[in-house]
């Protein structure tokens, strides 16, 4: 088993010290989904919903959820990020939202990137459940990371993905 990071040698937990690291390109990508009524989703799509632009507030939200990332997650480094996006695209009875973080540092942004996915996600939930209370939010997780000691991993089905594309 390999030695877990955020644990002291007398099984505290601790922050890792990153200072003896090399500074990288350092990218993540993270992705996750709501599913939702037909109701709600061409309210959302059409801009009628009852709390106004809702894909625009969600992509700020997620956008500034990354930057305070440090603050929520215990033990993670608060991060100088250098660019977040956040996108959605509109699926079968769902949206989808992907959000990518970046830097040049010396720790990694994959939880930035989940952190903004999930805050997009809740405030679709929050800005469209007078219409549908029943969203189900899921699906979160990472697909890809670059930079680092470990360098580029890609989730398996993603990398097939990707390859079958050329």
């Amino acid at each position: 088993m390999s030695k877990l990071t955020h644990i002291s040698e007398d099984g505290a937990a601790r922050m890792v010290d990153v200072g003896g690291k090399a500074q990288t390109e350092r990218v993540a990508i993270a992705s996750g989904r709501i599913s939702m009524s037909e109701t709600a989703l061409s309210a959302i799509r059409a801009g009628d919903a009852p709390k106004g632009d809702v894909l625009g507030t969600a992509r700020i939200a997620g956008i500034m959820a990354a930057k305070r990332t440090g603050d929520l997650i215990p033990l993670c480094h608060p991060l100088g990020l250098e660019a977040v996006s956040v996108e959605f695209s509109f699926e079968a009875g769902a949206i989808r939202a992907i959000a990518t973080a970046s830097l040049t540092g010396k720790t990694g942004v994959e939880m930035e990137a989940m952190v903004a996915v999930s805050t997009a996600l809740l405030t679709i939930y929050d800005m469209a459940k007078a219409i549908d209370k029943a969203m189900v939010i899921g699906e979160v997780r990472l697909i890809e990371k670059r930079g680092g000691k470990s360098g580029t991993w890609t989730a398996p089905e993603h990398a097939a993905d990707e390859s079958a594309r050329g």
